[in-house]
């Protein structure tokens, strides 16, 4: 432990690697971040700051996550990347067989002071375990077959299972999202990609049957949200009120009547956005999706120069999970998809996805400052 301290200090005042840090993903992440918490405050503080207040404290602690990913070597990922996906799935089988049930749904393990949700971390355990397995695996010139696939898509079918049991939809969908993305990049033959859509195609309406009554409702009202306005199809109809009274350049900050008076419901988490975009207007929503278009768009130019597979693979990962999770909940909160649980990357309030994004950020910017290091 103490020859690792060492190396991470020798390693923090490196000059070849401070010099190579890319500081525009840093600085774009930092204004995300602080527009997310100027957004929770002006969408809380009419009721009271304890959102605001929990935000804050999460984002000091994903500040030090995130110092901790950049320092030490992302090597170690790769070295410990099955203890890591281990201990992810048994904090996931804790969350099902030990904690209490909130709402319905068991996500959360509390320490007392503070709660967490596995099922995030789990994203990067999947990440990190399926770059170990594709990093050291020859690829046909044709692609993966059904064999090459048996392995990865047992890493992803534990994970996979123990969240959808939560049930936790939007996560369990982001991951298969994440499992997809690095397999097609790996290379998938065409002969398996169409075996696979003509076997699972049939099976897809059975899957109807295995979803909770308020998931069918909100697929329905998706297709018809003027059927149940002040039901499943309440949060769709205001979060379009709220984008569309922003008009071209917003209400003003802490202007908005949706959040501050309460009518949109989940307003300072996934339905975070309606709040931002009615009181910057178009030219608001614009700015925040260039921010993260460019931060997508850092991570996957990291990627393209990593140093070896494993390190294209991490940040191809991470990047692929912060672009579904910024396509999804946008396409939700506008009504371009069925609403489900989705936080949008440091804006959303949630203290265990915002340290799971500033970890991802940090282990990019540790693998870009890291690629002529050998």
């Amino acid at each position: 432990m103490k020859n690792l301290l060492k190396n991470m200090t020798l390693q923090l005042f490196d000059r070849r690697l401070l010099a190579q840090i890319d500081w525009a993903i840093i600085i774009t992440m930092a204004i995300l971040a602080v527009i997310g918490l100027m957004t929770i405050y002006s969408a809380t503080y009419t009721r009271n700051l304890y959102y605001y207040d929990r935000h804050t404290l999460w984002m000091i602690i994903a500040t030090i996550v995130f110092i901790m990913a950049v320092i030490v070597d992302y090597s170690l990922l790769e070295r410990f990347s099955y203890q890591i996906y281990g201990l992810s799935i048994l904090l996931l089988a804790a969350v099902l067989f030990l904690s209490p049930a909130v709402a319905g749904t068991h996500r959360w393990i509390s320490l007392g002071f503070i709660s967490f949700q596995p099922s995030e971390f789990a994203k990067l355990a999947l990440i990190i375990m399926l770059a170990k397995h594709l990093s050291g695996v020859a690829i046909p010139k044709k692609g993966l077959d059904l064999k090459g696939l048996v392995k990865p898509v047992l890493i992803l079918i534990f994970p996979f299972i123990l969240i959808a049991r939560e049930p936790d939809l939007g996560t369990a969908l982001t991951l298969f999202l994440i499992f997809t993305s690095m397999i097609l990049v790996t290379k998938v033959s065409r002969r398996t990609i169409t075996g696979i859509l003509l076997a699972f195609s049939p099976l897809l309406p059975l899957g109807w049957s295995f979803l909770k009554e308020y998931q069918k409702a909100r697929i329905l009202s998706f297709f018809q949200p003027s059927s149940d306005t002040l039901g499943s199809g309440y949060h769709l109809l205001q979060s379009k009120i709220a984008i569309g009274s922003g008009g071209f350049t917003g209400k003003g900050y802490m202007k908005g009547t949706q959040g501050s008076l309460s009518f949109l419901p989940e307003h300072h988490t996934d339905f975070i956005f309606p709040i931002l975009a009615e009181e910057w207007g178009f030219i608001g929503s614009l700015v925040l999706i260039s921010l993260f278009f460019l931060l997508i768009q850092r991570g996957l130019n990291t990627a393209r120069n990593s140093k070896d597979r494993f390190g294209f693979l991490v940040a191809l990962g991470i990047s692929a999970m912060l672009f579904w999770h910024v396509t999804i909940n946008l396409a939700m909160v506008c009504g371009l998809m069925p609403v489900v649980g989705m936080p949008l990357p440091f804006l959303s309030y949630g203290g265990s996805f915002l340290v799971t994004a500033f970890a991802g950020i940090g282990i990019i910017v540790n693998i870009g400052m890291r690629r002529f290091i050998f």
